[in-house]
């Protein structure tokens, strides 16, 4: 099993990339930045490598998506609290964010999500598991 995890987007301006982003709280591995690429460390373990859609397109080795019209993925990032799940989305919102769908809401578990500059999707959520509705097993 791996023991990091490195997501690739591709991005059509890195400088306004950088500038959201660190807008959010995330801070960026310098050794793995320059004009074309962007890494963007979401824990220690995981980085999401923003990358210019020319670079993107060479690691990929096909067409690049095209956030806007379809989406490819939608990343998905825990939060500590549900206020740190509206902290975290107003910021991104404030930051030229836009809203993805509207929040959800099930008890043990809180939603809200974003779409990034670029159109990538994001998701923050709080789950609570000690407030998971228990079913009868028979």
């Amino acid at each position: 099993m791996s023991t990091m995890l490195f997501v690739n987007l591709p991005v059509t301006d890195v400088a306004r990339s950088r500038a959201f982003y660190a807008r959010l709280g995330f801070r960026f591995d310098a050794m793995f930045c320059d004009q074309g690429t962007l890494c963007m460390e979401v824990n220690e373990s995981t980085k999401v490598m923003l990358l210019c859609r020319r670079r993107f397109a060479g690691y990929a080795a096909g067409p690049v998506a095209e956030p806007d019209k379809a989406r490819e993925v939608l990343l998905a990032v825990s939060a500590e609290s549900r206020a740190d799940v509206d902290r975290q989305v107003d910021a991104a919102i404030l930051a030229g964010g836009t809203e993805l769908r509207p929040t959800e809401d099930l008890g043990f578990m809180y939603t809200r999500t974003f779409c990034d500059p670029d159109g990538h999707g994001w998701e923050v959520l709080f789950m609570d598991p000690a407030s998971i509705p228990q079913t009868a097993v028979d």
